[in-house]
């Protein structure tokens, strides 16, 4: 298992080939459906104007998303009312949502790593391989194992998203996590589509 340390390079990037077992170590965010939707709006293609602090919180994640990493994750978190912040759980969430907005959240922050389950589609491939950038499968129905990789919780933006919808900046040692998603235009989810399918259409004909 390769460890790699955040943020990461291009030439880290590029190394990466679909199958490779990583350890993430260093500071990432969490991201899901609102905070791509308001990442894209507000900021990429500025169809809404930026409000109450949404300037502030842009400007905070900038340094973080270069080079970084956004895990597709709505964590299970204690320490609410007096926020000493811990995750319980931090499973990966269906990455396909994200689909719409993906790539060009990663052109426009040039952040390197998705984390998520079940893959994406052409568009964030695609990007992957423009950024560069690669696609991080993570372990679905292991929520509360990943979350002992999560060290430290940082901080928290848009907590008015909703705790699982919210930004979370997390520190996190040896995440386990596998490249199923290259910059060189590899998809294994797309392999297993295609080969998934032939064995459906052979067996239907039988």
């Amino acid at each position: 298992m390769r460890e790699i340390t955040i943020p990461i390079s291009d030439d880290v990037i590029r190394e990466l080939k679909v199958g490779d077992p990583v350890a993430l170590n260093g500071v990432m965010i969490t991201g899901r459906d609102a905070v791509h939707k308001w990442m894209i709006e507000t900021f990429i293609k500025k169809t809404r104007a930026p409000q109450g602090d949404d300037l502030a919180v842009y400007e905070a994640l900038k340094p973080v998303l270069a080079g970084g990493v956004i895990y597709h994750c709505g964590p299970v978190v204690s320490g609410l009312e007096t926020k000493e912040y811990k995750f319980v759980a931090a499973g990966p969430t269906t990455s396909i949502r994200e689909e719409p907005y993906q790539a060009d959240v990663m052109k426009h922050f040039n952040v390197k790593g998705v984390i998520g389950k079940g893959g994406m589609g052409p568009k964030t491939l695609k990007g992957c391989q423009e950024t560069p950038g690669v696609y991080f499968h993570a372990i679905g129905g292991a929520a509360t194992f990943i979350a002992q990789s999560v060290t430290r919780v940082l901080g928290v933006h848009k907590l008015d998203f909703g705790v699982p919808e919210a930004i979370w900046v997390i520190e996190v040692k040896d995440l386990p996590v596998v490249v199923t998603m290259d910059s060189h235009g590899q998809s294994l989810h797309q392999v297993i589509e295609e080969q998934s399918g032939k064995v459906l259409q052979d067996l239907l004909t039988k």
